[in-house]
């Protein structure tokens, strides 16, 4: 309730302000209209001066668990595990790749970019959501919010990008074994790092500079502990369909595309596998993209469910909205370190390897 009081004052604090401006404007216009030489450049400046005041928000209210605002404190347990698992599972996975010679293989390479891109969600939401629900901090400034979803969204695109290199690593580990070191070697995974990096910052840059174009004047309570830019160009009292429109177009061209370009190369994979002869060959080769297929469930379910909440579920409880946006940024970074040490042997031994190494 203390949130929506304050925004509902925010937004009329900007009504007032706004009608004010406007009264001004008519008053000066009356005063000098006897001195039409002076009139058009007045007028360019206070418009200037009026659009400025217009699209210029202030601050926006994140959101943590809607009526267990006095369970925050409690709430915060699970969340800190559920960060520390992850933080230390995909620092885990980064170590041992590093270090371990015998892991220094394009799938691994691949593993580690996904681990990566699993750390900086963790980084870019951790300081919101646990501020929130330890000191009750809830607002942020416009900037530090464009900020926010610079490195949430990025992150995001790259995730994706790694997801179908990784895809592409099976299909050609499986089609073409023997050519496998040839076409993936360590020049190609590199210049395949930064394509993903580029592709996943470059297209969010024009997106968040539409954003900064809109005026807020609503409701500043967002629906999320962290700042997301569907939920908050929704509280824009603009037309938005300019950035409706772009932001769809790229998520169809970054997750979108990866997704069917994913599934493609599954379908390429299993007709590779059942050209196999031995069924065992057949179940090992399968058994190598469990953890990738696991991965990749875990990242498009969660997402998918976020779109078409945004999209569709406007009357859906608030508290529906923060579940799937928390399991959303939160259940990737934690399950991938998980399903890669459980499911991949040299993973796992590596990883036994250093702790055994700690307690002798």
């Amino acid at each position: 309730m203390n949130r929506l009081r304050q925004g509902s004052e925010v937004g009329k604090a900007c009504h007032i302000q706004r009608t004010e401006e406007v009264n001004a404007l008519v008053l000066v216009l009356g005063y000098l209209s006897e001195q039409p030489s002076a009139l058009s450049n007045l007028l360019l400046s206070l418009i200037m001066l009026f659009n400025q005041s217009i699209f210029h928000p202030t601050v926006f209210f994140l959101t943590g668990i809607p009526g267990f605002e006095t369970y925050h404190a409690w709430i915060s347990i699970p969340f800190c595990c559920l960060y520390a698992i992850a933080i230390s599972g995909n620092s885990m996975i980064l170590f041992v790749i590093i270090t371990e010679a015998n892991l220094h293989e394009p799938m691994y390479y691949f593993l580690s970019m996904l681990s990566f891109t699993d750390l900086g969600l963790c980084f870019s939401t951790l300081v919101t959501v646990l501020g929130i629900f330890w000191f009750n901090a809830q607002e942020i400034s416009f900037n530090a919010c464009i900020g926010q979803m610079f490195f949430i969204h990025g992150f995001t695109f790259m995730e994706s990008s790694v997801l179908l290199a990784m895809a592409f690593d099976r299909f050609t580990a499986i089609s073409n074994p023997l050519r496998y070191a040839t076409i993936l070697t360590n020049s190609r995974i590199i210049k395949i790092g930064f394509v993903i990096v580029i592709r996943g910052t470059t297209a969010l840059v024009p997106l968040l500079l539409l954003l900064k174009r809109l005026s807020f004047c609503r409701s500043h309570v967002l629906h999320h502990s962290y700042c997301f830019h569907p939920d908050v160009m929704k509280l824009s009292c603009t037309d938005t369909k300019i950035n409706s429109a772009f932001g769809l177009a790229i998520v169809i061209s970054t997750a979108g595309l990866d997704s069917v370009l994913i599934l493609l190369s599954y379908i390429l994979i299993i007709h590779s596998v059942l050209s196999i002869a031995s069924p065992e060959e057949r179940k090992k080769a399968f058994g190598t993209c469990i953890s990738h297929i696991s991965a990749v469930a875990i990242f498009y379910i969660p997402m998918i469910s976020l779109s078409l909440v945004h999209r569709f579920g406007k009357h859906a409880p608030p508290i529906v909205h923060t579940l799937i946006a928390n399991v959303y940024l939160l259940i990737p970074p934690v399950m991938n370190p998980i399903i890669y040490s459980v499911k991949t042997k040299q993973i796992r031994k590596a990883v036994l390897k250093i702790f055994l190494s700690k307690l002798i």
